[in-house]
C-alpha cells in the first residue's frame, strides 16, 4: 500500500458546460487524508457532493453527481484526470451546474492539477483486489473486472462502429499503473456522430457549440477541419470516462476491466457491483483491527441501555464525516421472542433505530455537539432489503450530509456481508442533554 495523495496549492479552471452552456469557475483545493474527493457547489450555500457512485443520479451521455438538491454534471473528464495522476483527496469548489467541458478531453483538468503539484499525506491509501470476475452486461454492450496481478488498473476497451467507417473497430489497452496517462489518454477528446449532434441540437441540448468546439463525426471523418490527435482518438476517450467513472469507487483497483461499447450506465452498475467486494474487503479488515469506540466508551457516549443499545462497537470513524459500527445479532436478543416465535426475524425498526444511534455517535464527534443529544425527528427513503436473523453480523454506516447547530441530516446504511439490508436517510433534532433529565 502507498500514501494517499492531495495536491500543494490551489488551482481553478473556467469555461462554459458541454451540455448545459453555463459559465463555471471551478477551484480545486488540497483536502486531508481520509477526505477524498468532494464537490462542494458555491451558489447553493456550500452544498458537499461526494464524488462516490452512491450519489450518481441517470443522464444521457454524462456523469451527474447528486446529494440532496444539488448536483454536478459532466464531472468525468475531470474525475479522470484525477484519477489518471493518483489524487486521492481534494475539494472541488464549483459556483455553477455543470463541470466546464475545456477542450472536449481530460488534458486541461490533468495539465491544471498537475502545476498545481501532487503530495503525499502520511495515511495509507486503501485500494480494491478484484478477487473474482464480476461481469455486467446490458444488450449487446459488457464490462467486466477481473483479478490482475499486476499492482495497478489496467483498461481493455474494444470500441465497435463498424457501421461507421470513418471509426470502425478500436481496440486499446492502457495500463495506468506503469503507461503515461497525460500522452496516451488525457489528450482524447469526446466526440459524437453528426446524426446524435442534430439529435441534441433539435433536443435544446448544447446549442451553443459548433463542430469545431466538439469532435464531430461525418461518414468521411472529423467535420469543420478537425484532425484527430491520435488514429484511434474515440477509444482512447472511452478509456478517459472509464477511468473517470470508476473512481467513484472511491478507492483504487487492482484488476483488469475489459470492456465493449460500455458506456457511462454500465459503468456505473459495475462500480456498484465492486463496492460490494470493497465493503466486504474492508469490513472484514476493520473487523479484525482495533476498534476506536469499544463498548465502554460506547457507554459515554450514547444514552441508551439494554435492550435498546444496539450498536456494540464503532470500527471506523472518520471525524464528524462518516462512521462505521457493528451489531452483533444473536438469538438472545429479547425482540426475537415475539418477533417472530419460530421464525425470529430482527424488526425493521431497529435496525433504523441501531443506524439512528450510530449517527448520534458520528454527530457527537463535533465539539460543538458535545453534550447534545440527537432526538430523531424525521425518517425518508426507507427502505428494508433483506431479513436480519440470529447469527448475523450487521454492518452499519453512518454518513454526514449536512450537521448544523440544531439540526442533522445523515444518510444510513446497514449491510449483511454484501447485501444491503436497510437504509434510511435520518434527521435530528439537537438539544441540550439537561432538557431530557
Amino acid at each position: 500500500m502507498d500514501h494517499q495523495t492531495t495536491i500543494d496549492k490551489s488551482i481553478s479552471v473556467d469555461g462554459p458546460g458541454l451540455f448545459m452552456g453555463q459559465p463555471a469557475h471551478v477551484t480545486f483545493r488540497s483536502a486531508p487524508a481520509n477526505h477524498g474527493v468532494v464537490f462542494l457547489r458555491r451558489d447553493m450555500d456550500n452544498a458537499r457532493i461526494p464524488a462516490l457512485v452512491q450519489h450518481v443520479v441517470k443522464r444521457s451521455r454524462r456523469t451527474t453527481l447528486r446529494n440532496g438538491d444539488a448536483t454536478v454534471d459532466t464531472c468525468e473528464h475531470a474525475l479522470s484526470a484525477i484519477a489518471g495522476l493518483g489524487i486521492d483527496n481534494l475539494l472541488i469548489e464549483i459556483d455553477g451546474p455543470e463541470l466546464p467541458m475545456l477542450d472536449g478531453s481530460a488534458i486541461q483538468y490533468a495539465q491544471a492539477l498537475q502545476s498545481a503539484g501532487i503530495r503525499q499525506t502520511e495515511e495509507l491509501r486503501r485500494k480494491l483486489v478484484v478477487t473474482k470476475p464480476i461481469v455486467v452486461r446490458q444488450d449487446e454492450t459488457m464490462i467486466a473486472a477481473v483479478p490482475s496481478p499486476e499492482p495497478g488498473m489496467q483498461v481493455v476497451y474494444d470500441l465497435d462502429y463498424q457501421d461507421h467507417a470513418a471509426i470502425g473497430r478500436q481496440l486499446k489497452v492502457f495500463d495506468l499503473n506503469t503507461e503515461d496517462y497525460l500522452k496516451q489518454i488525457a489528450p482524447a477528446r469526446t466526440f459524437v456522430l453528426d446524426v446524435e449532434a442534430k439529435a441534441l441540437r433539435d433536443a435544446g441540448i448544447g446549442t451553443h457549440l459548433t463542430e469545431r468546439d466538439v469532435l464531430v463525426f461525418a461518414k468521411d471523418g472529423p467535420m469543420a477541419g478537425n484532425t484527430l490527435r491520435y488514429p484511434d482518438e474515440p477509444v482512447r476517450h472511452k478509456i478517459v470516462d472509464v477511468i473517470g467513472d470508476l473512481s467513484l469507487l472511491g478507492a483504487p483497483i487492482q484488476g483488469r476491466i475489459i470492456a465493449y461499447r460500455s458506456g457511462h450506465a454500465l459503468n456505473h452498475k459495475l462500480v456498484h457491483e465492486l463496492l460490494r467486494l470493497f465493503r466486504k474487503q474492508r469490513h472484514h479488515e476493520l473487523s479484525n483491527a482495533r476498534p476506536p469506540l469499544d463498548i465502554r466508551k460506547l457507554f459515554r457516549i450514547l444514552p441508551h441501555r439494554y435492550p435498546m443499545l444496539l450498536v456494540d462497537r464503532v470500527i471506523e470513524l472518520d471525524g464528524d464525516r462518516r462512521a462505521v459500527g457493528v451489531k452483533n445479532v444473536t438469538a438472545n436478543e429479547p425482540f426475537f421472542t415475539g418477533h417472530y416465535p419460530g421464525t425470529p426475524i430482527m424488526p425493521g425498526v431497529l435496525i433504523v433505530e441501531a443506524m439512528a444511534q450510530l449517527s448520534g455517535v458520528l454527530i457527537g464527534q463535533k465539539l460543538e455537539n458535545t453534550g447534545k443529544l440527537a432526538i430523531l425527528l424525521s425518517l425518508d427513503r426507507v427502505k428494508l432489503r433483506r431479513a436480519v436473523t440470529p447469527g448475523d453480523q450487521l454492518f452499519l454506516e453512518a454518513e454526514a450530509v449536512r450537521v448544523r447547530s440544531r439540526i442533522a441530516h445523515m444518510r444510513c446504511r446497514a449491510y449483511v456481508g454484501e447485501e444491503l439490508a436497510a437504509e434510511a436517510e435520518v434527521k435530528f433534532m439537537l438539544v441540550d442533554d439537561e432538557q431530557e433529565n
